[in-house]
């Protein structure tokens, strides 16, 4: 492929590549937008997957969704270099892996003849599109695209449809302790947190903090300024403050989030009432918490 091939082909998105098969790939052609249906065991996670962490619930839950309807959207794969009697998988791998588990022999696929460069971008594009990438996760993927592929951040951007100041704050993620990294990871403190932490004297302590006191973003930066500024410490925050938020309330949400799986926002208003927002990071996400509302409705 040439430098103009590549880019040509940049931010074109997933839905370009789940176009019409490969000719002459076996399996059946009736599967949706024009997938084939292809063993499950001739498969195997392609070396290109951004994602790392997969919820053995969420899994247990999509596999019992796929027992009733079926996969109802195909995964994309190509012809593995080394064998080409098998298929390595560049898109849909938590698909892959429910249908597994739900003992499924035939899975509907899209076959493409991909480039490294073409299947990098298409793994690390279709996670994006989906949201199901953490934030170091993404980071990680737009680190690959730079060291294998030459990429600007400029490309980067260009590539996965988004600006170049959010690719350059992302990036910056990976410059966090490995202790502070995980707690992104596993979801305990947020993409924000994580920026007032590279801020502080030691990023990998005050994450811990955030963490461990269920800090907002607004508490964090006033914990981070009040560090920074002696003269702030003997001030005390008044009721209206948002870093003087109900402990509480903080409680609330962690109980609501550990129980829903989402993470959870109480807004509380004056007179008892009040908002309650869930925050899902993928249409998967979304899909499993209406299933179990509907579920038991009561």
């Amino acid at each position: 492929m040439t430098p103009a091939d590549g880019k040509k082909g940049l931010g074109r998105g997933l839905s370009s590549l789940l176009g019409a098969p490969v000719a002459g790939q076996p399996g059946t052609a009736d599967g949706p937008r024009g997938a084939r249906n292809l063993p499950v065991g001739k498969i195997h996670p392609g070396r290109f997957q951004p994602r790392r962490d997969f919820d053995q619930a969420a899994l247990a839950e999509l596999a019992q969704s796929i027992r009733t309807q079926g996969v109802l959207a195909p995964i994309l794969v190509r012809r593995d270099p080394k064998d080409p009697a098998s298929y390595e998988l560049i898109a849909g791998e938590r698909r892959w892996r429910a249908a597994q588990l739900a003992q499924l022999h035939e899975i509907p696929a899209v076959v493409k003849d991909l480039s490294d460069r073409e299947a990098l971008e298409a793994a690390l594009v279709e996670n994006l599109q989906r949201r199901d990438l953490n934030a170091i996760e993404e980071a990680l993927g737009y680190r690959r695209l730079m060291d294998e592929m030459d990429f600007t951040q400029e490309r980067v951007a260009e590539s996965v449809g988004k600006s170049r100041p959010h690719v350059a704050n992302t990036l910056r993620l990976l410059d966090l302790p490995a202790s502070a990294q995980k707690l992104l990871s596993e979801g305990k403190i947020t993409a924000a947190h994580a920026r007032v932490a590279l801020a502080a004297k030691d990023p990998a302590l005050f994450a811990e903090i955030v963490a461990r006191e269920g800090l907002s973003v607004r508490e964090a930066e006033a914990r981070l300024k009040a560090a920074a500024d002696p003269a702030t410490k003997k001030k005390k925050l008044k009721p209206g403050n948002p870093a003087a938020r109900d402990a509480d309330t903080r409680a609330i949400e962690r109980r609501l989030t550990e129980a829903l799986g989402l993470r959870v926002e109480l807004k509380p208003r004056k007179g008892g009432s009040g908002e309650l927002v869930l925050h899902y990071s993928s249409l998967d996400q979304f899909d499993d918490v209406l299933t179990r509302l509907e579920r038991d409705p009561g």
